[in-house]
């Protein structure tokens, strides 16, 4: 009964979110700037030299441009959330694209980037976050995007997971952090570096700015197999994690009181991560990848099989979700069910 009651109200969510988009009609916000990792990322890894990088099949098997650099098998959260905000195209990633661009928006992810400049340093080049920020201001001042546009902007930020993935939970003598700091210790060690790096966008015009928390990492293949036994999920990466967002979220309502024009707003991707969510959305497969994966690999083998029933599977890689997984986070966040305070849609038009 209570699944049958909370599979009616998700459905009720998606087509709230769709109804929404639709009724706009217009595009709600002149430009769109993306910020974050892998789960973002759209291309900005294809040309770096990084084991990183998904620019081939079977990512994309369900993209109109097929194999583009996005971590899926179809489209990313951000395609997602750019098609809700009435954008007429889906925001083009930071490499290849010329500074006019920056008027209506850039997406700055990159595989493997983290809040601390030596995350994921042993697989090869990515774009941490401070310099996603660098590449932003550069480009924002060289094609002179006024500061009054800039502030009617939105900007979402999906950052943190690899900074547990490819440096506190990574195993070998690669990375002291977890020798260094306590859960509680380096989740507040994140955060001031995160601080730090939402006031240089602030300075920059950010005002309407979505900040997504880190996902149940613990639940995704990768961790099952190193942390959790092989068997469900590691218990204490996910316990790793739940003072990050704890922290993150109190930070969105510290900016906020800080800086009253900025109106900020917490993506809780964590929380609805349950079995029964899973269910009542259709997930059969919560642990296992869609596509095939070498032994002690993460990312999908070349040309190799994938799932038949895509549709059904959270995960696509051994990280990374499906695009049935991201369409459900975009939704719920556009249409206020995730987000706190604001909806995506509430925050577009503030």
């Amino acid at each position: 009964m209570a699944g049958g009651i909370y599979k009616a109200l998700l459905w009720v969510i998606a087509a709230m979110a769709l109804t929404m988009a639709e009724e706009a009609c217009a595009q709600l916000v002149p430009c769109y700037f993306v910020f974050g990792d892998s789960v973002f990322d759209n291309g900005n890894n294809n040309d770096l030299n990084t084991t990183v990088k998904v620019n081939y099949s079977p990512y994309g098997i369900d993209f109109a441009g097929g194999p583009t650099g996005r971590f899926s098998n179809g489209r990313n959260m951000p395609d997602f959330i750019a098609e809700l905000m009435g954008f007429s195209d889906y925001i083009p990633p930071f490499a290849g694209a010329s500074p006019e661009q920056a008027h209506t928006g850039i997406n700055y992810a990159s595989g493997a980037a983290g809040i601390l400049e030596e995350t994921s340093y042993h697989m090869g080049d990515r774009i941490s976050f401070e310099k996603q920020i660098k590449n932003h201001r550069k480009m924002i001042m060289t094609a002179n995007v006024p500061l009054k546009k800039l502030e009617k902007c939105l900007y979402t930020i999906n950052i943190g997971s690899n900074d547990y993935l490819n440096n506190y939970f990574m195993q070998g003598d690669k990375y002291n952090s977890s020798r260094t700091f306590t859960y509680d210790q380096y989740a507040e060690f994140l955060i001031r570096r995160y601080r730090s790096y939402l006031e240089l966008l602030y300075v920059q015009g950010a005002r309407k700015v979505a900040l997504f928390g880190v996902s149940k990492l613990g639940c995704t293949p990768r961790m099952i197999a190193s942390h959790g036994g092989g068997v469900g999920c590691a218990a204490e990466v996910n316990k790793a994690v739940e003072p990050f967002n704890k922290n993150l979220k109190a930070l969105v309502s510290e900016f906020s009181t800080n800086f009253s024009d900025a109106k900020l707003t917490y993506v809780d991707i964590f929380t609805s991560q349950t079995p029964l969510a899973y269910a009542a959305l259709g997930f059969t497969e919560t642990e296992k990848s869609c596509c095939s994966v070498e032994s002690e690999e993460e990312l999908c083998a070349v040309n190799k099989a994938v799932c038949k029933y895509r549709r059904r599977y959270v995960y696509w890689d051994k990280v990374h979700s499906t695009e049935a997984a991201n369409m459900f986070v975009a939704n719920s966040a556009f249409a206020g069910v995730t987000a706190f305070p604001y909806s995506l849609a509430l925050l577009a038009i503030l």
